[in-house]
């Protein structure tokens, strides 16, 4: 059997170059990964995680998924623009009090993060739809199903994906093709890492005292906590997604972090919201000694676990 075409967006670092890496050394080797990014001057990272699949099973090419041009070059380089897996994962974030956020920031964000899988599934579905066949898999987030404080418009952006996503799904099955939204909850990448240093260092001056002492004092240090105790890894990512990919019946939506599961169901259980809403407004504001304990605790847990497995394998267990 062929080799799949996939090709993948956002892959300088993170979730997109673990991804790009995994499939293009899958023993089998199952996979032609494009790779992509907006700037290729930053490859250098991903050629060296490649090794010798470079020029092999992974190539790299240029894509800027805020360019119409730039997306339909990149189509048009590839052998009859047949692409099997198209990967959106490019993304920006936006943390912080919404009144220090520019307009312009935030119409930036929803350039990349929405319309940018907008203009990528407008170029590849129609394709698709004559060949009948082929798979979307779009990285988005668990803040796509559930806004979480001081993340307003990243929420809001991911909100918009699941939404077309779910809009677009039933047309596209008519035509054989699958439709998959991959949500991570925190993911441990240079991406969450420049967001949180930023943060640490912009001016709140535009916001009241009260919501300025609440983002720095209270919210980035429990974030700190969040993403040590739950967050994953971008190889956790590309391996959930590699499942998400090879799956016979591929699934509409594809949760990576279980932790994350009660909050989602939390929020079905009360289609009025005062549940959740009730729930993370004393989770910040009233018990957040408690969630920290919590999730350190988890830490804690999950090290222990690590150790154990580590053991196991040096004795010749899986």
């Amino acid at each position: 059997m062929a080799p799949k075409t996939v090709l993948i967006t956002g892959c300088s670092s993170g979730i997109g170059l673990a991804l790009a890496v995994r499939l293009a050394r899958d023993k089998q080797r199952r996979f032609r990964v494009i790779a992509t990014m907006r700037n290729v001057g930053r490859s250098e990272a991903l050629a060296a995680a490649a090794g010798p699949a470079l020029g092999r099973t992974l190539e790299i090419k240029q894509l800027d998924v805020c360019d119409e041009g730039s997306i339909r070059a990149c189509l048009d380089s590839i052998p009859g623009r047949h692409v099997d897996v198209l990967v959106s994962n490019a993304g920006v974030g936006m943390a912080g009090p919404l009144e220090c956020q520019s307009l312009a920031a935030m119409q930036s964000l929803m350039d990349t993060n929405f319309f940018g899988l907008v203009r990528l599934v407008k170029e590849v579905l129609p394709d698709m739809k004559r060949r009948r066949g082929g798979h979307i898999v779009v990285i988005s987030s668990i803040m796509g199903l559930q806004g979480i404080v001081f993340n307003d418009i990243y929420s809001a952006s991911k909100f918009a994906v699941e939404g077309f996503c779910e809009s677009l799904v039933v047309q596209a099955l008519r035509f054989n093709v699958a439709i998959s939204l991959v949500e991570p909850g925190p993911v441990m990448t240079e991406f969450e890492t420049k967001l949180y240093e930023e943060a640490e260092r912009a001016d709140y001056s535009r916001t009241d005292p009260e919501t300025a002492e609440i983002f720095t004092k209270l919210y980035l240090r429990n974030s700190r906590d969040v993403f040590t105790s739950l967050g994953q890894t971008p190889e956790d990512i590309a391996e959930h997604t590699l499942r998400v990919i090879e799956a016979a019946r591929p699934p509409f939506r594809h949760q990576t972090n279980v932790a994350y599961t009660p909050m989602a169901a939390l929020k079905h259980a009360d289609p009025s919201g005062a549940l959740i809403t009730d729930a993370f407004y004393k989770l910040v504001f009233k018990y957040d000694a408690v969630l920290r304990f919590g999730l350190r605790a988890i830490r804690l847990l999950r090290w222990q676990a690590q150790k154990v497995k580590a053991g196991a394998r040096l004795l010749g267990f899986r």
